[in-house]
């Protein structure tokens, strides 16, 4: 009679376990479910923000401009055409210009800066114009003559003699004509209203002497010229080089410091000594430490500190400045490298009698190479963009000479910042043109890493 009993109340337990059972499964399907929803949701809002603002800054740098010139060419050439000019025309209408107003120099700053350069100059200031250009053809009595006792006349026959006719001609077009940007219309402003904006042109008087364009701010001569205080003429050559030179010297510095502190921390470090611990502790802790501070730690060690070395505000206090910000990132990655590196291959080494150099060498380091270089990467990637330390440190926001290793320079990230900010007419249309430029650099760097890095993956599998 008991067991009787007991066998149906086993078999209701028993359908009541698998029925529970079942409903936690359903539930732990459910939420798996919904967790992948949530996370293919956060990955399609993440790709739409990053098309819209890619959009955004895109439309910008194409479009129709409404352009007026600020002083007609013609009455500069007496009617004819600027391009026809020869070097001493334009030199003396140049030197002219920059007596006019406020300008009193009568084309010297364009003759240091330009001419002779900023570096060479401040490198012997009393040397006499033969010597400071040794390439011109100066008449002897000009040529024996020190900047500082250049006269108007003489500026004029030292910037036709030594620096040309095109260069004389972007000079005068730049600083003299001038093209004033009325307004500037997105792409698809220009695309879809395009009727409307002819008429608006043609219609306003105050635009009188306005011409409408097709324009694309990002071009060959926006990489290629100067910057002026001037949208449409204005270009992000120092700043471009300033940031590939800067980026260069950067790398070369953290690269070399950040795999040989790594390949310390894991193949000598016995990992007992305290001041080892400590190390390793700090650098880690250095990873979050915000940009700005390291700004300000270059600005007390590399501008001030070693002024002697780096000469101040330079590129190479802002090579050392950013080599101490990615550091960090580097070692780190590096160590995680090196460590995912097989015991197997060092013990196979060291039995074929390497040594432990030789085991590293030829061994560990061709095999975290890959790893160490996504690390050179992530660390290249932050040090591109940032803009907080260089402006600590000095950068200019404004320098219309290509910047030299012990010179004022500026980088990409702080024009951005620069012409955003500007409220006038083609500033922001530039500054999304300098945003486009500073991604495709970004990439270009990536890039040659990632090709290295498979090029050294093939090589170990093979």
């Amino acid at each position: 009679m008991t067991a009787t009993t007991n066998t149906p109340s086993r078999a209701v337990e028993r359908i009541k376990n698998e029925e529970s059972f079942l409903s936690g499964l359903r539930n732990r399907h459910l939420q798996g479910t919904i967790w992948k929803y949530f996370f293919q949701a956060a990955i399609v809002i993440g790709i739409v923000a990053l098309l819209t603002l890619m959009f955004n800054v895109v439309n910008r740098i194409v479009g129709l401009v409404a352009v007026r010139e600020i002083v007609d060419p013609a009455t500069l050439a007496d009617g004819r055409d600027l391009e026809s000019l020869s070097a001493e025309e334009l030199a003396r209408i140049y030197s002219e210009y920059r007596l006019t107003g406020a300008n009193t120099d009568g084309g010297r700053v364009f003759l240091r800066d330009n001419v002779i350069g900023r570096d060479t100059f401040q490198a012997n200031p009393q040397a006499p114009m033969s010597q400071l250009l040794p390439n011109a053809d100066l008449p002897p009595e000009v040529g024996a003559l020190t900047f500082s006792e250049l006269q108007p006349a003489d500026t004029q026959v030292i910037l036709a003699a030594a620096a040309g006719q095109i260069t004389l001609l972007d000079a005068v077009i730049t600083e003299i004509v001038g093209r004033e940007i009325l307004e500037a219309w997105t792409f698809t402003e220009s695309t879809f209203n395009r009727a409307a904006i002819e008429e608006r042109v043609a219609s306003n008087e105050d635009w009188a002497g306005a011409q409408l364009e097709w324009r694309s701010w990002l071009n060959p001569q926006f990489l290629t010229t100067r910057m002026t205080t001037i949208a449409a003429d204005s270009g992000v050559r120092a700043a471009l080089l300033g940031s590939l030179v800067t980026i260069a010297l950067t790398v070369l510095i953290a690269f070399p410091l950040g795999v040989g502190t790594a390949i310390y921390l894991e193949e000598y470090s016995t990992g007992n000594s305290w001041f080892e611990n400590f190390i390793e502790t700090n650098i880690r802790n250095l990873a979050g430490v915000p940009s700005i501070i390291y700004g300000l730690l270059g600005l007390a060690i590399f501008v001030r500190a070693l002024a002697s070395i780096t000469q101040g505000r330079t590129i190479i206090s802002a090579a050392l400045t950013m080599a101490l910000l990615i550091l960090p990132v580097i070692i780190i990655n590096a160590q995680e490298a090196l460590r995912a590196v097989p015991p197997s291959i060092r013990e196979a080494s060291f039995g074929l009698g390497a040594t432990r150099w030789q085991t590293i060498w030829n061994q560990v380091l061709p095999a975290a190479m890959p790893g160490i270089l996504t690390g050179t990467i992530l660390g290249m990637s932050r040090a591109i963009g940032e803009t907080a330390p260089l402006i600590i440190i000095g950068a200019a926001t404004f320098i219309a000479t290509d910047p030299g290793l012990t010179s004022r320079f500026t980088v990409l990230p702080i024009q951005i910042y620069t012409w955003t900010k500007d409220p006038r007419q083609g500033f922001s249309e530039i500054a999304a043109a300098t945003i486009v430029l500073l991604l495709i650099v970004l990439l270009l760097f990536n890039a040659t890493a990632i090709i290295l890095r498979q090029r050294f993956r093939r090589k170990l599998s093979g």
